[in-house]
This record gives structure tokens, C-alpha cells and sequence, in this order.
């Protein structure tokens, strides 16, 4: 009978959609793991190939025969709403300055594509926490 695979540990980390490196992130959190890095840059750019640099978190579990598994999550809500209104990075002091405009409707398709990551009971509750993230960015919410 097969020897059961154990977990021999997790990491967490962010890297552009299809264009990961053994480089940091990915090299300083698996290194220590003994895996192959460039099997999981050659699975996960495969993978993610079509988002294109947008910043995916990835959990990778790896087990005690070196093997892996990975969860690609949706991207984070800042990264889709600076897409959204077309801006290169967030205000420095949201309460004061505002740098871009997003609508309801814009933050609704957003809450759709991360409903699976979310912890909001209803859609107008995950659309609120979307709107927050916008509201901290500088990001006006019209209608």
C-alpha cells in the first residue's frame, strides 16, 4: 500500500498572473521547501497565463515527498479597482484627495469575480466592503 502523503508546510505570497521567477516571492518562500521551482513558475504561468502581471495570491501546499499543489485566489480588490479607474496607484491621503471615479455597476463585477474569496454573507454586503476598499484608496464611488 502507498505511503500517505504528509503536509510539510504552506506558504502564502502574491505574483503577477503568467509571469512568475524563481526569483523572489516565489524562490524565498519555497526554497526552503526543497521543491522544484521551476516545475511550480512553469504550472502557475500556465495557469494564470491570461491575467497578465494583475498581482494573484497564491497558498501553496507542499508534502513530504517534495510534491505540490497550489490555490490561485482572485485578484485583490485594490488591483481591480485601480483597473477599474484606470489609475496607477491609490491616493496618499484618501480622505482629502481623490484620484479616480468607479460606479455602482463597476464595483458590482468586481464583487462578482471575488465572491469566492469573500466572506460577505449577501451581494450588497460584498459590494459595501468593495466600496470601503475604494473609499480608502481615494477612489469616489458614483452612481
Amino acid at each position: 500500500m502507498a505511503k500517505a502523503k504528509t503536509v510539510t508546510g504552506q506558504a502564502k505570497f502574491q505574483v503577477p498572473g503568467g509571469q512568475a521567477t524563481p526569483a523572489p516571492p516565489v524562490g524565498t518562500s519555497l526554497g526552503k521547501f526543497g521543491i522544484n521551482l521551476g516545475q511550480f513558475v512553469q504550472q502557475f504561468n500556465d495557469r494564470t497565463r491570461d491575467f497578465n502581471g494583475m498581482p494573484l495570491p497564491v497558498i501553496v501546499t507542499v508534502y513530504s515527498d517534495r510534491t505540490f499543489e497550489f490555490i490561485v485566489k482572485s485578484p485583490p480588490a485594490a488591483a481591480l479597482l485601480k483597473q477599474a479607474a484606470g489609475i496607477a496607484k491609490g491616493a496618499g491621503v484618501p480622505n482629502r484627495d481623490k484620484v479616480g471615479k468607479v460606479t455602482k455597476a463597476q464595483i458590482m463585477e468586481i464583487y462578482e469575480r471575488k465572491k469566492a474569496d469573500m466572506n460577505a454573507r449577501d451581494a450588497e454586503h460584498g459590494a459595501r466592503m468593495i466600496a470601503g476598499t475604494a473609499r480608502s484608496m481615494g477612489i469616489e464611488v458614483v452612481d
